[in-house]
């Protein structure tokens, strides 16, 4: 019997600062996974959060003169309301100052002492205290007389301190092992091969605690330390399962998650670290990491200093929040980087949303509202060419779903869409206001039709734009039970002579400036 049950995380954000597109951009990737695996029927826990702890964290609020846990908490906030701004269906916010997040660390740490992965030692190299991140030698480069991660532009600075080690170095055999076993595990798979030659290059033991600060959890065994950031971050999937009571009902139900959506930035620790710790522990690994490409502004990486950086809540104000939520998926292919700008937003709202989408809504709904008495149309047959539009999507669906599950909502949204210009066409090729004059009957059969496709379109839109694709199939009259799959699969119906009402104007077309 196939798991009925689905887990699915972003990371957890660092709050430093203010939420930003990239995060919007993670958590409604995940969103939009955890609600179609709703419609699938399966029960879905999904998760995020903030990660609280580490040098970073404690600098910013010294040079805001807070207090650090006041300080992560103002800052915090700010994304668990992002959450509700997002309209994120997400069933927990996590954050790594919680107590039941201290009892999963300390859990893991002592296991990992226990089994022998953990030893004291001195730690030297090169620290980045923007990524929280030690880098090799062959990763450093000098730009303008400074030592910088090639990968991420941070400064970096040279570190002596005592410090607790993770023996990494034996996993790398069992990591490539489970690689070469599961080869799903990290998508897409261009960046699975990025991993895997990093680990077939050798790894070196991790240093796992830190002395030059405070902020952070306590080492079981000598306070003097604190555990290092991604041994304590990384946790947080198994906190929010109430680990380490392994007999509870959400662990035994949701782990090992089905899939962390990341950014590529953080691969390296989802799909190298995380495993290795869990294999230590001696616990399931998850099922997948998705590292996905970064959200560029016209071509270029957001940053402060080029002025180019698109805030998520400027345009939720402007434009609404299911208009961005399309437009991310699909403007960006998931497993690359892709590239947004206002004038591509403007294009998109109109292209998909104003003139397709919305277009069909309004008109098939005016159209039944003057010449059907407001109503669904009662018919007594349907053409070949009704029964072909309606099989063509229900056909199509066994397909979506693979889409979905490969994460692959880029080409999924595209099928989708192409569906409403499929029912646009049908409904102006078959021309009902002429139908209405010489066969009220055929009239009724289009009408019924179409908006039997808007009603499956709709749904099949509702993890992408809930807000929207809810008030339409309000207005059809189809109850939230019936926004799933098999309702679609099984040529569930509207019911006929249903009075219905207008959805109203759905997506104001944007006049770009010429």
């Amino acid at each position: 019997m196939a798991n009925k049950n689905f887990y699915i995380t972003t990371p957890i954000y660092y709050p430093s600062g203010n939420p930003h597109m990239g995060h919007a951009y993670s958590s409604i990737i995940a969103d939009i996974i955890a609600r179609f695996k709703k419609m699938e029927g399966l029960s879905v826990y999904f998760l995020t959060g903030t990660d609280e702890h580490g040098l970073k964290i404690q600098k910013e609020a010294e040079k805001n003169k807070k207090d650090v846990k006041l300080f992560c908490d103002e800052i915090s906030k700010k994304f668990e309301e992002l959450t509700k701004t997002l309209n994120l269906s997400n069933n927990d916010f996590i954050r790594t100052t919680e107590k039941r997040h201290f009892k999963s660390v300390n859990e893991i740490w002592n296991r990992l002492i226990k089994s022998g992965d953990i030893y004291l030692g001195k730690y030297s190299g090169w620290y980045s205290v923007s990524d929280e991140a030690y880098y090799d030698e062959d990763e450093i480069i000098e730009k303008n007389g400074k030592k910088i991660s090639q990968t991420s532009g941070s400064a970096v600075d040279w570190v002596e301190e005592e410090s607790y080690f993770f023996k990494l170095s034996s996993w790398s055999k069992d990591l490539l092992n489970h690689y070469e076993k599961n080869p799903d595990f990290i998508l897409p798979s261009t960046r699975a091969n990025e991993v895997k030659n990093f680990v077939k290059k050798g790894l070196k033991d991790l240093s796992v605690s830190r002395t030059s600060f405070s902020w952070g959890i306590p080492v079981p065994q000598n306070n003097k330390h604190v555990i290092y950031v991604w041994l304590d971050a990384l946790t947080n999937y198994l906190s929010s399962l109430d680990f380490p009571d392994q007999k509870n009902i959400k662990y035994k139900t949701f782990w090992p998650a089905d899939v962390h959506i990341i950014g590529k930035d953080i691969l390296r620790f989802h799909a190298i670290y995380w495993p290795a710790f869990l294999m230590a522990a001696k616990l399931p690994l998850p099922k997948r990491v998705y590292g996905h490409g970064w959200i560029l502004s016209d071509e270029k990486k957001m940053s402060k200093s080029l002025g180019n950086i698109l805030d998520p809540l400027e345009i939720i104000n402007e434009y609404g929040i299911d208009p961005l939520r399309y437009y991310l998926v699909k403007e960006v292919s998931l497993g690359n980087d892709g590239s947004i700008s206002l004038k591509s937003l403007h294009d998109c709202i109109n292209n998909d949303l104003a003139n397709n989408y919305g277009n069909l809504c309004q008109r098939v709904f005016s159209f039944v509202e003057k010449n059907c008495d407001s109503k669904i149309p009662n018919y007594k047959n349907l053409s070949k060419e009704d029964e072909i539009i309606t099989k063509n999507l229900t056909n199509k669906i066994p397909d979506l779903q693979n889409l979905m599950n490969k994460q692959d909502l880029n080409q999924y949204i595209k099928e989708v869409i192409n569906f409403s210009f499929s029912a646009n066409k049908y409904f102006n090729d078959l021309k009902p206001w002429d139908l209405k004059k010489v066969n009220i009957e055929r009239m009724n059969a289009v009408i019924y039709t179409v908006l039997n496709q808007i009603k499956s379109i709709s749904i099949l839109l509702y993890p992408i734009i809930p807000d929207s694709t809810q008030k339409v199939l309000d207005c059809l009259g189809v109850p939230k039970n019936e926004f799933n799959l098999d309702c679609l699969l099984n040529l569930k119906y509207l019911k006929m002579d249903l009075s219905i009402k207008k959805p109203g104007i759905l997506f104001k077309k944007i006049e770009n400036d010429n």
